[in-house]
């Protein structure tokens, strides 16, 4: 396999929970993480902000990267135990869905943040994910932003409480 997790990241709260999850899923395996920013090329954006001078896509690239490396370096500082992943950062032109496709290539597993927007939206797929799941050349991550079932067998902490499911049993924890 490609011994590497990709990971898209847009900077919602929907990607920090999968880089986290990316993060945690490299270091289990002993690999590294690829982090994946994408951006819409100029023909794509709005003419409507009103800008004298829209930024380049060099400096929208850059930004790009500034934000993902504050992620990841904020998460490192949360986790400790995960400073050893070795992390790439790319930001690439193109749609996400696409950008992300395309990194699945050769890659151990492809991770995405859900977006559900709660209700019933929150039960759907996003578009990005959809077409990963659908598409993408290794098994795909989809990660919800809320608790995170814990692994069969660890005890649960105050405040959590066991849950059974098909899957079997998990601990979920309170909202973090």
């Amino acid at each position: 396999m490609g011994e590497r997790v990709v990971v898209g990241v847009d900077g919602s709260t929907g990607s920090r929970a999968a880089l986290l999850f990316a993060l945690e899923e490299a270091a289990r395996r002993q690999v590294g993480v690829r982090v994946v920013s994408a951006l819409l090329p100029p023909q794509h954006w709005p003419d409507a902000y009103g800008l004298a001078a829209p930024p380049t896509i060099g400096e929208m690239k850059n930004d790009l990267r500034v934000a993902a490396r504050r992620m990841v370096d904020d998460i490192v500082a949360e986790r400790s135990s995960l400073a050893g992943v070795p992390v790439e950062l790319h930001e690439v032109e193109g749609r996400p869905a696409t950008v992300l496709v395309e990194h699945s290539r050769g890659a151990d597993l492809l991770v995405v943040g859900h977006r559900g927007r709660g209700g019933l939206a929150s039960a759907m797929l996003g578009s990005v994910g959809l077409q990963c799941v659908l598409h993408a050349e290794c098994p795909v991550a989809v990660v919800p932003t809320g608790p995170q079932p814990q692994p069969i067998g660890q005890k649960a902490e105050a405040g959590e409480e066991r849950v059974g499911g098909g899957f079997g049993e998990a601990i979920v924890g309170p909202l973090y």
